[in-house]
């Protein structure tokens, strides 16, 4: 749920970590199993709208690719991913022996849902608005602040005037550096189109095999270890030119490689050595991030069994746009 709001990854880590890892500690489970969960779950928050990172791929790829059918392509590649993290915790959690939680009712969630409204409505304003046309990312993204401010301001009480300072110079900081991002990426873009490096690719990748799934299965296996070495945002700009034009050249929709490319990014967000988030997951939670990587693999078999079947079953991803055409 946070996911969908944050868009981000390492917030959610940090966010959702900072409040479950300790309380799950307090409960009677392991630190590592807490900060696994953390981790793994946050590639979630990349694939639901309002991801940024959708954003940026649909700039680095020329503006071509709808914002709305990316935003719309992730939720069920989400959904799925999140069911399979439920069954591998599940699985864990049985083996291990883990306490379990008496449930609290549905009165108990009512209650929950009902406080967090006001904080939901903010993904149907973004996702619904860009969805249904109303207006564009760009404006939604402004209406979208307007709301936040009105909400934190007066329903929740927890925004000062320092606090509302402070979040518009990180605001500041954050679209300067997205900006210089973008404006290297039509750089970068430019400059493999004028050298043709994108045909040289797929001259090379034919020369390797013509099957559609082989060539998908190396993509995938090369954005998994680029993933694992560099930053999200930065390798969005950098591979979406080269490795776009190869995967439409052998029939992969741009919308269905968007959600491919982030899912094996995100991945790579949650491995060593760089691996952001499995290092914010780790300070939030305190353990060494040796005891985090030695109990991780399960979750990351979920994540890599959830990758791919969105790669290899396109109608995961481009079923629900098709709906909306």
């Amino acid at each position: 749920m946070f996911g969908g709001v944050s868009g981000s990854a390492a917030a959610d880590a940090s966010a959702v970590g900072g409040l479950m890892v300790p309380q799950m500690k307090e409960r009677g489970y392991d630190a590592d199993y807490a900060v696994n969960i953390t981790v793994v779950s946050s590639i979630i928050a990349l694939l639901l709208p309002p991801s940024h990172n959708m954003i940026i791929y649909s700039i680095a790829a020329g503006g071509r690719i709808s914002i709305a059918d990316l935003f719309t392509a992730g939720i069920i590649p989400g959904f799925l991913l999140a069911l399979m993290l439920m069954i591998v915790a599940w699985a864990v959690a049985v083996r291990k022996g883990y306490p379990v939680q008496k449930f609290q009712g549905v009165r108990m969630i009512g209650t929950l849902f009902v406080s967090a409204a006001p904080g939901l409505i903010l993904v149907a304003i973004i996702f619904g608005g860009v969805r249904s046309g109303i207006f564009t990312a760009s404006e939604s993204s402004n209406i979208a602040v307007v709301y936040a401010l009105l909400v934190t301001f007066f329903v929740y009480r927890c925004l000062s005037w320092n606090d509302f300072i402070e979040a518009t110079f990180a605001a500041v900081r954050t679209t300067a550096m997205v900006m210089m991002v973008i404006g290297c990426a039509a750089s970068f873009g430019w400059l493999l189109a004028y050298t043709r490096v994108p045909a040289s690719m797929v001259a090379m990748l034919q020369g390797v095999s013509d099957n559609p799934i082989v060539i998908l299965l190396l993509l995938n296996f090369v954005l998994l270890i680029l993933g694992t070495f560099m930053d999200m945002s930065p390798l969005i700009v950098i591979t979406t030119p080269i490795f776009l034009p190869v995967a439409t050249a052998f029939g992969v929709d741009p919308v269905h490689f968007g959600v491919i490319l982030i899912l094996n990014l995100g991945i790579g967000l949650c491995t060593p050595p760089v691996g952001a988030v499995l290092f914010v997951g780790c300070a939030v939670g305190r353990i060494p991030i040796g005891d985090a990587v030695r109990t991780i693999w399960p979750f990351y078999g979920a994540a890599f069994a959830t990758l791919m079947l969105v790669a290899y079953i396109p109608a995961l991803s481009l079923w629900l746009p098709s709906l909306f055409r």
